[in-house]
């Protein structure tokens, strides 16, 4: 296979995703402590058209610009290469990511197994189709989500669990909450498409 033919199986492959792309949602990591578990997040986000993935990177372990973490080695074998089709943007605290949010009118929701902030809500239970613009924030591997996040953030997601084990790693956490708030956007989206409406609108 040429160049040629690649670039338009690319180009095809593409075309046919598009429509099924979660528009307006990110996920948000901060202050990951294992490249491992970046790189599967990454993954998830590109198998489950969610459309861009913001990192918390105080250490300055990734490269600024999404281009460079691209050709990243690490980062690009541990997400299987998902970088290459996911934007990735960095930001070197906490502080500076929801200022960014805020200033595009994004919504913020955290993630924990734990009851935190003012209101909390079982995956399975919540609407996410309320929020036109949301970020789904996941917490470092050991501390969890931060208390400054928790208080940017309108409601905690929690994961039912059953077992003697009420923990899960990050990667399976991630994969097991945007796969449930992709479906009921992607749902939402394509009932609403042909109406030329943009849904409910949520106040803060």
């Amino acid at each position: 296979m040429d160049k040629q033919d690649k670039k338009n199986r690319i180009r095809k492959k593409i075309k046919e995703i598009k429509p099924y792309w979660c528009r307006n949602l990110i996920a948000v990591i901060e202050d990951p402590d294992n490249i491992i578990n970046i790189g599967t997040i990454i993954r998830n986000v590109n198998a489950l058209g969610v459309e861009k993935t913001y990192i918390i990177d105080p250490k300055h372990e990734l490269p600024d610009n999404w281009e460079d973490m691209r050709t990243d080695g690490p980062l690009s074998k541990t997400s299987v290469s998902a970088v290459k089709w996911s934007f990735v943007k960095r930001f070197d605290s906490t502080e500076d990511c929801i200022n960014h949010l805020k200033k595009n009118r994004f919504v913020s929701v955290v993630t924990s197994p734990h009851l935190k902030g003012n209101k909390n809500v079982i995956l399975h239970e919540g609407d996410f189709t309320i929020y036109p613009k949301l970020a789904v924030w996941f917490g470092n591997e050991s501390k969890g989500i931060s208390d400054l996040a928790v208080k940017h953030s309108v409601l905690c997601v929690n994961i039912p669990m059953f077992g003697m084990i009420e923990s899960l790693n990050l990667g399976t956490s991630s994969g097991i909450v945007l796969y449930e708030i992709a479906k009921q956007r992607r749902e939402y989206q394509r009932k609403y498409a042909y109406r030329n409406k943009r849904g409910r609108k949520y106040i803060a």
